[in-house]
């Protein structure tokens, strides 16, 4: 009898939007796997993993990582501004007001 299918999940909230796939894997698959069989990298050629990091429920990861039955692979955009810089800013601009 085979190992049943896993179930993941692949995140990615680009400029138009959040898109959301559901695949079902086979045991031993890997995050390069999921994004692959997910279509994302194909649909949106703003992915770049160059510079888009990727994750497992918030948690940074390596495309050779390993899944399990109900993770969720998420694909991030890069920062657009330094929090720590944007913080200041606000603070500076609430004193002002």
């Amino acid at each position: 009898m085979s190992a049943p299918a896993l179930r993941i999940e692949v995140i990615y909230a680009g400029p138009a939007g959040v898109l959301r796939r559901e695949l079902r894997l086979n045991p031993g698959c890997t995050v390069g796997d999921a994004l692959r069989a997910s279509g994302m990298l194909e649909s949106c050629p703003e992915i770049d993993l160059a510079r888009n990091r990727v994750g497992i429920f918030g948690r940074l990861a390596a495309p050779d990582a390993p899944l399990r039955d109900g993770d969720r692979v998420e694909i991030y955009r890069p920062l657009i501004a330094d929090p720590k810089e944007a913080r200041r800013s606000r603070a500076e601009r609430a004193k002002r007001a």
